[in-house]
């Protein structure tokens, strides 16, 4: 986002203390943006936004999302606000085949509300953190922001929610749905049952135990580094601002590459310097087994490209999570 006005500008980023978010948060205030982070701590960390609350332009709320009106509340405490990055979800796969009314209610129709406030409060952005897993058991490869339709049989609630949300926020005149793949990288917790395949791996390897593998390692997955990600989203805001009409604004965000679970254990064990075989286990219920991305709709609409390599990612999360663990 072009920011004339520095600090002056305000943003919502929901989720501030994620592993996305805080990230997010980061490069705005960095930017000299505003920031206001809300977070009421379900997944998210206070450690996350140690260094976000050194900045004398951030401002933190321990609120949730499904709070009526908290857009409207903090737009009457901050009225320079423009534009909101709501990220704040129930992330987690698993958790939501068991609570899947839980996770629709927190995914779906606190985003649809967020939606409306931001509408009725005159953001001029309102960027929403979609999933790759709104496309279900898709066959059809890459996959495209189309193949995703009414008639899509997401495999877990999760899939649901992202996609009933992302296709309300695509078709409003201040809203941008960016479904993003795999997300890796610092600040991913390995201990939370919401956290993804590279950061097990990864403190797998760190406390010496074998890699462990749900289902045969044939699946292949997107895997997108988080600084890529965080680019996308300002350059979403950027994109939502210069529209000056409604449209189906949905993109994924992926780097357009698949690697399947197998390899990336081999590449993971290779940095690391073990030799340690793999560890089968079951598959787990509502995981895709084939995922990768076309980017090509974002890409020419925003001019944007994913710059880090898995190789050069998988380097920089490893370095991160020894120099935490010391």
């Amino acid at each position: 986002m072009n920011n004339p006005y520095h600090h002056k500008i305000g943003c919502v980023v929901t989720g501030a203390a994620g592993f996305v978010g805080s990230h997010l948060a980061e490069r705005l205030l960095y930017e000299n943006y505003h920031v206001v982070g809300v977070d009421n701590f379900f997944s998210g960390r206070r450690e996350n936004l140690t260094t976000l609350l050194e900045y004398p332009h951030f401002t933190f709320y321990e609120r949730s999302i499904t709070e009526a009106g908290i857009l409207r509340y903090l737009k009457g405490q901050h009225p320079n606000l423009e534009c909101c990055f709501h990220l704040a979800a129930i992330v987690s796969v698993p958790y939501s085949m068991d609570y899947p009314e839980a996770v629709m209610e927190v995914n779906y129709h606190s985003t649809v509300r967020l939606l409306r406030e931001a509408e009725q409060q005159d953001f001029k952005g309102f960027v929403f953190a979609g999933s790759s897993a709104e496309y279900g058991g898709e066959q059809r490869l890459p996959l495209r922001e189309e193949y995703a339709t009414d008639n899509t049989k997401q495999l877990s609630a999760y899939g649901r929610s992202k996609f009933l949300a992302s296709r309300e926020v695509g078709v409003s005149r201040c809203g941008v749905a960016l479904r993003c793949f795999n997300i890796y990288g610092p600040r991913q917790d390995p201990t939370s049952p919401y956290s993804g395949v590279i950061s097990r791996f990864v403190n797998m390897g760190l406390s010496g135990r074998p890699l462990t593998i749900f289902g045969d390692g044939r699946q292949t997955r997107d895997f997108i580094y988080v600084s890529d990600v965080v680019e996308a989203y300002v350059e979403a805001a950027s994109l939502v601002r210069k529209s000056t009409r409604a449209g189906r604004k949905i993109y994924n965000i992926g780097t357009g590459k698949s690697t399947t679970i197998t390899l990336l254990a081999e590449t993971v064990n290779n940095l690391m310097s073990r030799h340690h075989q793999p560890v089968f286990c079951s598959e787990r219920p509502g995981d895709i087994l084939f995922s990768v991305a076309s980017v090509e709709a974002f890409r020419n609409a925003a001019g944007w490209e994913p710059l880090v390599s898995l190789r050069e990612g998988l380097e920089k999360t490893i370095s991160w999570a020894r120099a935490v663990g010391e």
